[in-house]
């Protein structure tokens, strides 16, 4: 389904092409400050611009038309709308009977019986991770309102661009090859209280994994020293106890131990995947003829997508960590 979270409960909506991409936000306490501008520094880190990012640029300004009154929240299902203004439907219509290499096309014709809205990836599209920032700046506000003085910091950044720390040097190799390229995103979160989570299957592990992977392009996660812990020793690994507050000597773990936040810095990296549509020649199917033909993807895209993935990721961590503490 298209929700996600019990206290703090999001629903997204809308295609790349459609009128609208949207948020509904259901659980949102009352009394919080709402007001559109509140919204614009996290949706404009998200926009593109920067060198490798797509040239289709939309205003993203939020349409807050429920749950919102006197620029206070009600308590009432909260939805943000962003209008699509700047689309180009036409480049996908050519492509119908061919399936993009890397993409959901095929997946989605199959799954809904060729009734999907195809255009720029329909539901699948990226588009619709502004709306997810969107709830990232209510959950941020969501936190700040439930635990004031804490100070909790959530700061997401790119850590390597086509395996290169230089980031301008990994986007370089992908403009001499004509290609795309992916990366790999950290996010951190400090001053987290001990005991968010649960054993299982609501560990806090499953929980921000599961918000993660509904990042498109998203491929991998790991926590602490993540799959460099298959090559360490149990005594290197583990953790060793400071204090009562949870405090420890390594952070190994990444803030988590049991499913359960530590009181250590929460700390996880994602793998981005190289953006699917590349103006590179590739073979796919050709479902109408039933041939595999060489294809080169049209349109606007981006380079490199994990140049816009910083905010997107500190707003679904914010989304899990406001829902575990309502």
């Amino acid at each position: 389904m298209n929700s996600f979270g019990r206290n703090f409960r999001v629903q997204i909506l809308g295609q790349s092409h459609g009128e609208y991409v949207g948020i509904v936000i259901d659980g949102c306490p009352p009394g919080i400050s709402i007001a559109p501008a509140d919204f614009k520094e996290d949706i404009d880190r998200r926009k593109p611009g920067a060198k490798g990012t797509t040239p289709r640029k939309e205003d993203d300004i939020p349409e807050i038309i429920s749950g919102v009154f006197n620029d206070k929240s009600t308590g009432a299902p909260i939805t943000i709308l962003f209008k699509n203004s700047n689309t180009r439907s036409g480049d996908y219509e050519k492509q119908r009977a061919v399936p993009r290499p890397g993409h959901a096309d095929f997946v989605a014709h199959q799954k809904f019986k060729g009734f999907e809205d195809f255009r720029g990836g329909g539901h699948f599209s990226g588009r619709l991770t502004v709306a997810l920032v969107a709830a990232g700046v209510l959950a941020k506000k969501v936190i700040a309102f439930l635990a004031p003085e804490d100070n909790i910091e959530i700061h997401a950044s790119i850590l390597e661009i086509g395996g290169e720390k230089d980031l301008e040097k990994g986007l370089q190799k992908a403009v001499d090859a004509k290609d795309s390229i992916g990366g790999i995103v950290e996010c951190r979160v400090s001053n987290l209280p001990l005991g968010l989570g649960e054993p299982f299957f609501d560990s806090a592990e499953s929980l921000i994994s599961h918000a993660v992977f509904s990042i498109p392009a998203v491929k991998g996660i790991e926590f602490g020293a993540g799959f460099a812990a298959a090559s360490m020793f149990g005594s290197e690994h583990n953790d060793s106890l400071l204090n009562m507050e949870g405090k420890t000597e390594t952070n190994n773990a990444g803030g988590i131990l049991g499913g359960i936040t530590n009181g250590n810095e929460l700390v996880f990296r994602i793998v981005v995947k190289p953006t699917s549509s590349t103006p590179q020649i590739q073979e796919t199917l050709n479902v109408e003829t039933g041939n595999v033909e060489p294809f080169s993807v049209k349109g606007r895209h981006d380079l490199c997508i994990a140049l816009r993935v910083p905010v997107v990721l500190e707003a679904v961590t914010a989304i899990v960590l406001a829902d575990l503490m309502s």
